[in-house]
């Protein structure tokens, strides 16, 4: 989800008015899973758009748009020339016809009065005068419909009503003399001013929105559990896997004396454990956590950067082991070198063709750059042994298995983990060579990944409590949600 949304499919586009939604046809009487169905998926969108505007503050609506090259897009070009042409054709018709226009008309003005706020009397008593519909249709009927004259009235209340950013647009409405392309222009214009006034009003909801998220968030989907029980089937799932790779580390370090010792590891560490796996979600795998299924899109672009930042952290590795580590303290030559490995790297995590060919390129790169710093430092020729096996390591570096993308994948994960536990970069271990190349864009990642962790726990503490209870306690026994999400459930 970048930040973006799509207006509803509803909504007419930009430079086309909306058609009449068509009643039901008799012979197709409703049922109750149809309706049961509906209801879950409005629950779930409410809830997906509000858990949007309230984690995404880059969040904004913009109106559907299809790609003109797509079929979609040529299928939509077709309709509107063809619902433009026929208005041409009845205005330029002698007499002309006026039916569709009044109907356009008709809509100008309710878009209009959807942009009016309640302290807009006057504007409103004006529009209800100006587009007195009935006196329109009487001035139809009479051959004494000025549409220009309307227009007129229309894009002035258009410029009194817009944002700043619209003026040009709107100034620029004045210059059409040709009544259809009027028309449209002004439906696209204010199809624009709509979505101004959407995410102002998104925007002036958020601050209400971060008061009552975890309440309301947590509501919606009690009520999507009520109506299907199993919508936390992949999540206990989930947070089994974590629980039984977690109490195997605790018997592995020596903490727990045998398989049958009462010692267990704590809800916050399984949960700890379960939020880092989804930073290595394999994306085959459709058992996808449903408590975290709407932070899915940002969890997988932090995914994708922390991969992008562990391949990162190994070519500097490799180039301060095989290249002589001094050449770090020339200056710019760490710059250069992480700015060559993000260019050369963008893109390529997807395939693993991409990312063979691309640290094939960056290994001839990477060396390129290195004996240019030894030249200029005067250092004399890197051997060509050197040169080879950095070539062969970093082009290795597509293996999962590597040793040493392994190695730095450990580290960047307890790097992670330990912010997770700690919930600062300040209390997180020192970063040594090379992850302390990257300190920055580590700790962006983490204080990105920990608002979502935080954000979840405090609204799903309360659902993970009772499959905790049954992972952790024995039969008969309780425990407060709180204890075991480690996280106050109210």
């Amino acid at each position: 989800m970048s930040g973006q949304r799509e207006e509803p499919s509803d909504d007419s586009p930009a430079d086309l008015p909306s058609l009449e939604k068509l009643n039901s046809p008799t012979g197709s009487p409703p049922t109750a899973s149809l309706s049961s169905l509906m209801e879950l998926e409005n629950c779930v969108s409410n809830l997906s758009l509000a858990h949007e505007i309230v984690v995404n503050r880059g969040f904004c609506i913009k109106p559907k748009s299809p790609p003109t090259d797509s079929l979609e897009g040529r299928v939509t070009d077709i309709i509107h020339r063809a619902f433009w042409d026929s208005l041409q054709e009845q205005l330029s018709s002698d007499p002309p016809n006026y039916n569709q226009a009044v109907i356009l008309l008709q809509e100008v003005k309710t878009m209009l009065g959807s942009l009016l706020l309640p302290g807009h009397v006057r504007l409103r008593s004006q529009l209800d005068e100006v587009l007195d519909m009935e006196l329109i249709q009487q001035q139809v009927e009479h051959g004494a419909l000025d549409l220009h004259r309307l227009a007129g009235f229309v894009i002035n209340m258009m410029a009194s009503l817009c944002a700043p950013v619209r003026d040009p647009e709107v100034r620029a409405l004045r210059d059409l003399k040709e009544p259809v392309e009027l028309l449209r222009s002004i439906f696209r214009v204010l199809g624009l001013m709509k979505t101004d006034m959407i995410n102002f009003t998104i925007q002036s909801l958020r601050p209400h929105l971060l008061q009552q998220a975890v309440q309301y968030e947590r509501a919606k989907f009690q009520q999507i559990l009520d109506k299907e029980p199993a919508s936390l089937d992949n999540t206990a799932a989930w947070l089994l896997a974590a629980a039984s790779e977690e109490a195997s580390a605790i018997r592995a370090q020596g903490d727990s004396p045998g398989p049958d010792s009462r010692a267990l590891p704590s809800a916050t560490a399984i949960l700890n454990r379960a939020y880092m796996h989804l930073l290595h979600w394999d994306p085959h795998d459709q058992k996808y956590p449903e408590s975290m299924l709407m932070d899915r899109s940002r969890l997988d672009a932090l995914s994708q950067q922390l991969q992008m930042l562990v391949l990162e952290a190994s070519v500097l590795l490799l180039t301060g082991t095989q290249g002589r580590g001094v050449i770090f303290s020339l200056q710019g030559f760490v710059g250069k070198l992480k700015q060559t490995i993000t260019t050369l790297l963008e893109g390529s995590h997807t395939r693993q063709d991409d990312l063979k060919r691309a640290l094939l390129e960056l290994g001839e790169a990477v060396l390129q750059q290195v004996k240019e710093a030894l030249s200029t430092q005067g250092g004399g020729e890197l051997p060509q042994e050197s040169q080879d096996l950095l070539r062969g390591q970093i082009s290795d570096l597509w293996k999962n298995n590597d040793p040493v993308r392994t190695l730095i994948g450990e580290r960047v994960q307890g790097f992670l983990l330990a912010m997770l536990q700690g919930g600062s970069a300040k209390r997180c271990p020192e970063l040594h060579f090379p992850l302390g190349l990257v300190s920055s864009e580590l700790v962006e990642l983490g204080t990105a990944f920990g608002r979502i962790v935080h954000f979840n726990r405090r609204v799903f503490g309360p659902f993970y409590a009772p499959i905790f209870r049954k992972l952790l306690l024995p039969s008969g026994e309780s425990e407060t949600g709180e204890s075991e999400t480690g996280e106050d459930s109210r």
